[in-house]
């Protein structure tokens, strides 16, 4: 699908991306024409250079080089190509808005920090750095800002924000309204409150709330993979 895109050129909007494709079909169309309509010669090999540099990048698994070139909602486009290089990230809060616990799955396996545990930058920086493209539900503005605000970082990893995508699908609420949406199950015990979960914890000591807040925010990861497949399948063009 990125192969397919055009936005991230000077002055191309989507109208004008999309003649573009019905008349070359990719990038690779696009180099092979002599003339595309309604593109200048000029403008034209300046648009090569900079397909080309986009080609280079992609083939070096640079996803990172898509920021602040293709628009924010447009980022699902990356998925296809890096899928195999994802991070899947979901946090949870206490009832004073502190992060408690941080998700992490590649789509395989998870990795959970949990706050008094676990909870380290260096450890989250470094999990970070294996992947190509981090993906959330509304993690642009809540999950993102959290964790910066935590650890004191800046996080510019190419980012898919799921939620935004939802809501343009007409798939709108939070998370778990999404997944009832998609017929995506989760146990029934893992459906309650992250914040009531951690308050219990605290005021009995007993793990079995702990560790049904983990399950709960684990399972909020896990799905996370199931949504950005639909989401994909619903926008490629």
């Amino acid at each position: 699908m990125i192969e397919k895109s055009f936005v991230f050129l000077d002055r191309i909007g989507f109208k004008g991306e999309e003649r573009i494709i019905r008349e070359v079909k990719d990038w690779n169309g696009f180099l092979k024409a002599d003339k595309v309509k309604g593109i200048s010669r000029k403008a034209k090999l300046f648009f090569n250079r900079k397909i080309k540099d986009a080609q280079r990048e992609l083939h070096s698994e640079n996803a990172d080089y898509f920021v602040g070139k293709l628009p924010k909602k447009e980022m699902w486009r990356l998925y296809n190509w890096f899928k195999d290089s994802v991070l899947f990230l979901d946090i949870e809060i206490d009832s004073y808005g502190e992060v408690i616990i941080i998700g992490m799955s590649d789509g395989y396996d998870s990795k959970l920090m949990v706050k008094g545990v676990n909870m380290d930058k260096d450890i989250f920086v470094n999990e970070l750095s294996k992947y190509k493209l981090l993906i959330t539900f509304n993690g642009r503005s809540f999950d993102i800002p959290k964790i910066e605000k935590t650890f004191g970082i800046k996080v510019d990893k190419a980012h898919i924000d799921l939620k935004p995508l939802c809501v343009n699908l007409g798939w709108k609420g939070g998370l778990k309204e999404v997944e009832n949406i998609l017929g995506i199950e989760r146990p029934p015990h893992l459906r309650g409150n992250p914040v009531d979960l951690w308050r219990a914890f605290h005021a009995s000591g007993d793990e079995e709330y702990l560790d049904l807040l983990i399950a709960y925010n684990e399972e909020d990861v896990v799905n996370l993979k199931a949504v950005v497949e639909r989401v994909y399948s619903e926008l490629i063009f």
